[in-house]
């Protein structure tokens, strides 16, 4: 079972207190937001082994999904988990290339050294900026009405969780497995046209899950990146139809036999591959008018013959103007 109220969190950042001391401890920050007061309970340490998170901060976010966001009302917004849509997805929506994440443990002596220290650099500096908005995804609780929230003393109770992957879990925490329903943090800084994203997972987590519940697809083998995306021309001189084109590296030291892999757009209609890709050795694809890459932004994705993502990229509309360039990753 998926998780059971799943969104996004838009408001302002007005106060945040670590936990250094607990058993099960969270970077807790005070949000609000037109509704009212909201609390954001982001995880440190992991309850299963190992314990330390892995996390990736991207301080120059560009992704299709920020040109939407802005448009939200503040407040707790319910997300569809389909792809297309607002929700995040750490392995299908091509956020960040995961083998980027690292662990970092909850606190240390010292400064700069932790993930604490990490997620307090950028909560800071939103409270200091008026004109920065945090987006919180993740599992909403309450509104409680009689019961006070127990770190920042408002009422209602009220806030966000699981802020962080919620798919390819261990038991006891299957049941929150689940796709288009990853947590993380977008901050965007006006005053610097800027979007920082923050991604936590932990390393107990499967990166090859099933494409309808989430659980771990067991017996994989691991292909991540053997094959890169390594270029795009999504916008191609010419009226349409398009002749788009998606070029891969054979970045291992074999060649790989490419029957069965797959190229697959934003909203995952897919493109057969075949032939055979040396080691070392580029090819250019060019791709059907049912595998549409479009001028507004989007997502390309790299499928082996088992279906499983071997590498994915992500473009914003900003980077797609130029007609005629090839997009580099």
């Amino acid at each position: 079972m998926p998780l059971a109220n799943y969104g996004v969190l838009k408001g302002k950042v007005i106060e945040a207190k670590r936990e250094d001391d607990q058993s099960s401890p969270h970077y807790q920050v005070h949000i609000l937001a037109d509704t009212g007061h909201n609390r954001i309970a982001v995880n440190v340490k992991s309850q299963a082994s190992p314990s330390e998170l892995l996390f990736l901060v991207d301080d120059n976010f560009q992704h299709p999904l920020t040109a939407r966001l802005p448009d939200l009302a503040e407040g707790f917004t319910s997300l569809p988990r389909t792809p297309g849509g607002q929700g995040l997805d750490y392995i299908r929506a091509n956020l960040f290339n995961r083998l980027d994440m690292r662990p970092l443990p909850p606190t240390l002596p010292g400064p700069d050294n932790d993930l604490s220290d990490q997620l307090e650099h950028f909560i800071k500096r939103a409270i200091q900026e008026p004109d920065a908005t945090v987006y919180a995804f993740g599992q909403r609780w309450g509104p409680e009405p009689h019961t006070r929230d127990k770190i920042f003393n408002f009422l209602p109770g009220l806030g966000i969780h699981d802020i962080h992957m919620n798919q390819g879990n261990v038991p006891p925490f299957l049941s929150d497995d689940g796709v288009w329903q990853d947590g993380g943090l977008l901050l965007q800084f006006l005053s610097t046209q800027q979007w920082v994203a923050i991604f936590l997972a932990f390393q107990s987590q499967a990166w090859h899950t099933d494409d309808t519940t989430g659980h771990t697809i067991q017996d994989t083998p691991q292909l991540d990146q053997a094959i890169r995306i390594i270029g795009a021309l999504v916008n191609p001189i010419g009226p349409a139809p398009e002749h788009e084109t998606v070029t891969i590296l054979n970045a291992s030291p074999s060649a790989i036999d490419l029957l069965g892999w797959q190229i697959a757009d934003k909203l995952k209609n897919k493109f057969g591959l075949s032939g055979t890709i040396g080691a070392g050795a580029t090819l250019v694809i060019p791709l059907p008018p049912s595998v549409q890459l479009g001028n507004k932004g989007g997502m390309i994705t790299l499928l082996d013959n088992n279906g499983l993502k071997v590498d994915g990229v992500a473009y914003t509309e900003e980077q797609a103007k130029k007609e005629g360039w090839t997009l580099v990753f």
